[in-house]
């Protein structure tokens, strides 16, 4: 798949397209389908599809089949194998669908439809399926095939309706020594169940035995007379069955030749049919075939975009128009508008139709596409990068049969610069004399299509009101991106949308020819001039909570919960109370809480390191009635309670 299928979804419409298809070369045909250069073929596409659309209408869905398996079958005959019954009865089965499809064909040749007069490259073998229909039912040959395999297989009946009969005897006259009351056949042998204690009771072989070995499946001697008997008849019978396959596949050998021109014909139709179908789908019209370069769309619809939700694009181009601009808004449909005109002039060039109401289209050469930011990580390319690198590749293709279509042209750097980049592109896109359709939002560009002759504006409608792009396209007047418009709308504080306009076109913006806003504009900077400072209404967000940062304990003073080694004694405490101006401060130490001098103490732990910021000190430094007693203060008045804290 080239980059523009890629571009313009075509491998989608392919899958679409080939689901409509039987057979699996079908299938592949049309996942590898190119545009078709000749003339004559694509008239002759063109008017197939339209008269399997036609046939379709008329007629319905044609009963065709699948005939890959008659293919292996057919190659089978050709180097010498010999046919099974059950690729016998699908060579049958194959001729039964031929049939139908000839009557399918014959109600479309009274409609004076060219495409039913395929019927007459099919052939329905009538002799060869009536011969495989009276000897094979069911992957099996029947007795009648002929009349020795009956003869045969009516003998082995009555040999081996003797065996039982012999068997069931033996089994009456020795209950007692019998495990059941039934005979089965054990390696080929017609057996008898016998209990392991009653071997020698029962004359006769020991074929097999059970899996715990307690019965043993002997054939009786009266029964192994007629075991040679029923092995010739089973060996005759393979023979007869052997012959008349033979017989069979040399008679399908034969009709090889049209039975290769069925499935040839059956790919055809079904080739034709499935565009047909996807026509029928799409409610496609068969495009008027021009030969000058011309492309006129009327009620255009992008085919993989829903009919119901699609707005129908009307679109002209050609004649002394070359090259198309198109303006307008963010997400107001430029780019499928691109990649409608795009594909609509590419699946004529497959022989399809086309989702229009009407269609006048030329024949291209080439499709050249860019479309997409391109970036790539891997090669290093930026947006700007790899939009440059695919606009060179497509100047290297383009020639006068060419249809270029690019998007968003110039943008990804300097908007200064990218102008002048787009002008040079739009310039030898006009030298080559393809036919070629752009978008851009530089200002300029629109003014340079507005003054150079062969290039037409365009532009995208956009509901002011209701800030909804209408995605219908106005071609000779240039568009806008709205986007003042839009931000004064969503309520953009006036003392911005004033700069953001000075910024954009001088405290005195000149006329512009091109835009339809000029006046509106030239309005609006005037009603700003004098506004009133207002500002954003602004929204609380949390703040970010910084950690406190911890206290240097060298010269400073000992914080609440630091463990400490107080001294001379080397006992471990706890901070409760830090130092006062005379520098004691209040140490726990073993449920003790002591006044002693800061300098006497030495920090092991600061506070931070051991608890939590907000952290109750209460859990330690009091008792558990203590904090019961507070708690109960809290919520009550607790009489006679002292509280210290």
């Amino acid at each position: 798949m080239n980059q523009e299928e890629k571009v313009l979804e075509i491998d989608k419409i392919k899958q679409e397209w080939s689901d409509y298809a039987m057979t699996e070369t079908v299938k592949e045909k049309i996942r590898e389908m190119v545009p078709i250069l000749s003339e004559s073929e694509l008239i002759f596409r063109l008017r197939e599809t339209t008269e399997a659309k036609k046939l379709l209408e008329i007629c319905g869905n044609p009963p065709l089949v699948t005939l890959e398996g008659v293919t292996k079958i057919i190659k089978t005959t050709e180097q010498g194998g010999c046919l099974q019954a059950e690729q016998l009865e699908l060579i049958r089965n194959a001729l039964v669908a031929v049939r139908r499809l000839k009557s399918y064909l014959e109600r479309g040749k009274m409609q004076q439809i060219s495409l039913a007069y395929y019927e007459e490259n099919l052939s329905e073998l009538k002799d060869v399926a009536e011969e495989i229909e009276a000897a094979v039912f069911h992957g099996t040959v029947m007795d009648k095939a002929s009349a020795k395999l009956q003869d045969v297989r009516r003998k082995f009946a009555r040999c081996e309706e003797k065996m039982r009969e012999k068997a069931d005897q033996m089994i009456r006259n020795n209950k007692k020594y019998m495990s059941d009351s039934f005979s089965t056949f054990r390696n080929g042998h017609l057996c008898i169940p016998v209990k392991k204690e009653y071997k020698y009771k029962i004359a006769g072989a020991v074929i097999d035995q059970s899996a715990t070995g307690s019965t043993l499946f002997i054939e009786p001697s009266s029964v192994a007379r007629y075991y040679e008997e029923a092995e010739r008849l089973r060996i005759e019978e393979e023979e007869e069955i052997l012959r008349i396959l033979y017989t069979l596949t040399a008679l399908v050998g034969a009709a090889s030749e049209e039975i290769w021109q069925n499935v040839r014909t059956i790919e055809r139709l079904d080739f034709a049919f499935s565009k047909g179908k996807w026509s029928l789908e799409h409610e496609g019209t068969e495009p008027e075939l021009l030969k000058e370069r011309k492309i006129c769309l009327t009620d255009a619809r992008h085919p993989l975009l829903e009919k119901e939700s699609c707005v129908p694009l009307q679109f002209a181009i050609g004649g002394a128009i070359r090259g198309i601009v198109i303006t307008g808004p963010n997400t107001g449909g430029k780019t499928v508008a691109l990649k409608t005109v795009a594909l609509c002039c590419m699946l004529m060039q497959f022989g399809m139709h086309v989702p229009c109401r009407e269609a006048e289209i030329c024949m291209c050469s080439n499709f050249l596409c860019d479309i997409g930011d391109g970036q790539n990580l891997s090669e290093n390319l930026s947006t700007f990068s790899a939009h440059i690198k695919n606009v060179l590749e497509i100047l290297k293709r383009v020639g006068p049969e060419s249809l270029v279509i690019m998007d968003e042209l110039g943008s990804g750097t300097d908007p200064q610069e990218g102008m002048g980049i787009a002008v040079a592109i739009l310039e030898e896109l006009k030298k080559s004399g393809a036919l070629f359709l752009v978008t851009t939002h530089y200002p300029e560009v629109k003014t340079y299509a507005t003054q150079e002759p062969g290039i037409e504006n365009a532009r995208m409608t956009f509901d002011r009101e209701n800030l909804t792009p209408l995605y219908q396209m106005v071609i000779g007047e240039a568009g806008e991106s709205c986007a003042l418009h839009i931000a004064r709308r969503l309520g953009m504080p006036k003392r911005m949308l004033k700069k953001a306009m000075e910024a954009a076109y001088g405290r005195q913006p000149k006329e512009r020819k091109e835009s339809a806003d000029a006046v509106e504009i030239q309005q609006s900077l005037l009603e700003l001039s004098g506004a009133e400072q207002e500002s954003l209404e602004k929204v609380y967000i949390p703040r970010i909570q910084r950690r406190k940062a911890a206290h240097k304990k060298k010269g400073a003073g000992f914080q609440r919960g630091d463990s400490v080694m107080v001294y001379p004694d080397q006992k471990i405490g706890i901070v409760c109370e830090p130092a006062n101006e005379k520098g004691v401060l209040r140490v726990q130490v073993k449920g003790k809480k002591i006044w002693i001098n800061q300098k006497r103490i030495k920090l092991l732990v600061p506070a931070e390191q051991l608890y939590p910021e907000d952290y109750d000190f209460s859990i330690v430094f009091k008792t558990a009635e203590h904090r019961k007693l507070r708690h109960d203060m809290e919520r009550k008045y607790v009489e006679e309670a002292i509280y210290h804290e």
